[in-house]
């Protein structure tokens, strides 16, 4: 899909795989593929990371790319929870490093730290690091709620005055971590999180965005076919310079 035929002068594209597996190879190989392009041109690139059960078959297949040179990107995650210990697997930072961090030598890895003593200070010192190297591409996800990052619909602000901020996560939101298996209980889940804003995220010139699974049809189908709000926050990427949105049979079904 064009999305000049929506009106937006960007390009979006909407793919379907047959499987996660298939799902995650594609974008791994896409995102690759633009990493070289970048570095072509520039000494060092920028990339933003998403953590999620979602994301492991394109961590993996990303990682495991031996065209890419890790020692000229610096990476960055998107959210963290507040006040999670710092060595709950839970965590997204623990969760990237165990999943994409470790396994590269990456030029530099900034962690958004969830137990800094002040979080608005800690949503200031990432905010400053990204405006000190500016996302070139974002690898994404789709909350049930329609959320990427943790801007669930009812924080989420597509002109976000700042890159970081400190939100309280929405019912569906703390409900998709005990469906994806990351708590075994909803009193388990973090209330409150940092979490990159919408602007940070969009600013990038390339987004990745991998979506599979049955429970993210309906996101899928409001970011694809749904009005353009902060309703369904992902709408958003349709206006992106370059953004492709990866589906499985699943999480596809809805779209003609």
């Amino acid at each position: 899909m064009n999305c000049l035929q929506n009106g937006f002068a960007s390009c979006f594209r909407v793919l379907r795989f047959p499987s996660r597996e298939a799902l995650g190879e594609a974008a791994a190989r896409d995102a690759a593929a633009a990493v070289r392009e970048l570095l072509r041109e520039r000494e060092s690139i920028n990339m933003i990371f998403a953590a999620a059960p979602s994301q492991l078959e394109f961590l993996r297949c990303f990682r495991q790319d031996p065209a890419v040179d890790f020692s000229r990107i610096n990476a960055f995650h998107m959210d963290e929870y507040l006040g999670l210990p710092s060595d709950a697997p839970q965590g997204f930072g623990a969760f990237l490093r165990e999943h994409l961090f470790s396994h590269a030598p990456f030029r530099a890895v900034h962690y958004l730290d969830g137990n800094a003593p002040e979080p608005q200070a800690e949503c200031r010192r990432y905010g400053e690091l990204l405006r000190e190297f500016p996302a070139d591409i974002v690898c994404l996800g789709i909350g049930e709620n329609g959320h990427i990052a943790f801007n669930d619909p009812h924080a989420a602000r597509f002109d976000d005055p700042e890159p970081v901020k400190l939100v309280e996560l929405d019912p569906v939101c703390r409900a998709q971590q005990v469906h994806d298996g990351c708590f075994s209980a909803l009193e388990q889940v973090p209330t409150h999180a940092l979490t990159l804003t919408i602007p940070a995220l969009t600013a990038a010139g390339r987004h990745f965005c991998m979506v599979p699974a049955a429970s993210k049809a309906e996101a899928v189908r409001r970011t694809v076919c749904g009005p353009l709000d902060e309703g369904c926050p992902a709408s958003i990427l349709r206006t992106c310079a370059c953004a492709a949105l990866y589906c499985d049979q699943d999480s596809g079904r809805d779209l003609s």
